[in-house]
């Protein structure tokens, strides 16, 4: 099959137009040829920067279009022109080096203003005049600065309203690993999603993408790409390197439902299934949705990232351990735009009642939901 063949199937196979049949079999073909496998991962996470360039494009014609509008409406004031130099002005308008040559041109008008001012006797009312005049242009850049602001709002609203249509088909948890946005959750949880978001335990919804995927390790990194999430200095727990103690407590947080859940057992095993050094073992309750949660020791530290559970036995469930966090840390920081990212190992809870943790934690804590 030659790439462009080759191509062509894994979009289908994205896009869901492939028959069952056909699915399934390529579907077994990711599971023995890894290079299928990552090229899959490769063209999601494109098509994801695809659609989300689109959106901000179509946003930013729109924003030309409602700002001509509302010109020609007589609702705002503004240059009148025609055909493309509609375009070309609004572009020159919005440009941030124009803000700032008028902003000089401004000051150096004042400047001089003032020393004219300084050297004649007479132009006392011209300068108030002036005054005047500054002041009510800069109330009419204020009155169309809310109108435009309105406008935005509006259109981040109609967007989460078409996103809510969206139909997740998948579901788990996710965390903080970073306070301005990077979580991580396990990679079968968003696996061919376009479509990303994640809800605090508040209800507020966010876009996220995804920056990094490891199938065999099963982690996933994302980041959280909304206006509406704000940065957050520092997390309160700490990501551990090492495996816990067999029979130390433990306790999880995730979403099995739509409230964050908690529960809480102890490490039984430093490996997992069948001796699996990946993973670890708990003596835990897990159900559906707490894949991708983090599992915390008594001093509030991650241990782990809750996978998967035992389908015979009640109470048995599997942690990815956590000191792979850091090797997808250090794969994503070989591109230089994440080499600010740092994991912290230190924990702020430490020393803290299981309770207080909680309180302090819960609101780091993600569901995440893919299409």
């Amino acid at each position: 099959m030659n790439d462009t063949k080759l191509l062509e199937t894994v979009e289908r196979y994205i896009r869901g137009e492939m028959k069952p049949d056909e699915r399934l079999h390529f579907e077994n073909l990711r599971k023995t040829n890894a290079e299928i496998d990552q090229l899959v991962v490769e063209h999601t996470l494109f098509l994801q920067q695809l659609n989300h360039y689109g959106e901000r494009k179509s946003f930013k014609s729109s924003l030309n279009d409602i700002h001509t509008d509302l010109t020609e409406q007589g609702k705002i004031d503004s240059m009148r022109l025609k055909g493309r130099s509609k375009v070309v002005y609004l572009w020159k308008r919005y440009k941030r080096v124009a803000t700032i040559a008028a902003s000089i041109a401004g000051i150096t008008t004042l400047t001089i203003s003032a020393l004219v001012w300084m050297l004649s006797p007479k132009p006392t009312d011209n300068l108030q005049g002036l005054n005047r005049e500054l002041e009510g242009i800069k109330k009419e850049q204020q009155n169309q600065k809310a109108v435009v602001n309105n406008l935005k709002d509006q259109i981040n609203t109609d967007k989460k309203a078409e996103r809510k249509s969206i139909q997740f088909k998948s579901g788990g948890t996710g965390f903080l690993i970073d306070g301005k946005g990077y979580l991580v959750t396990n990679a079968h949880i968003i696996r061919n999603s376009i479509n990303i978001a994640v809800f605090n335990n508040k209800g507020e919804e966010f876009n996220a993408v995804v920056l990094k995927t490891d199938n065999v390790k099963d982690i996933a990194i994302l980041k959280i790409e909304d206006k509406g999430y704000k940065s957050i200095a520092s997390l309160p727990y700490g990501i551990s390197k090492t495996v816990s103690d067999v029979a130390e407590p433990i306790y999880t947080l995730g979403y099995p439902r739509n409230d964050i859940v908690y529960s809480e057992g102890y490490l039984s095993a430093r490996t997992g299934f069948n001796g699996d050094t990946l993973s670890c073992q708990l003596g835990i309750a897990a159900n559906r949705g707490n894949s991708g949660g983090p599992v915390f020791n008594h001093n509030g530290e991650v241990i782990g990232i809750l996978s998967t559970k035992e389908t015979e036995s009640e109470g048995v469930a599997f942690a990815i351990q956590s000191k792979y966090i850091f090797d997808a840390i250090d794969q994503l920081k070989k591109d230089t735009i994440y080499q600010s990212l740092k994991l912290s190992s230190k924990s702020s809870v430490r020393g803290m009642n299981k309770q207080q943790q909680v309180q302090k934690i819960q609101d780091y804590v993600f569901m995440v939901k893919g299409d």
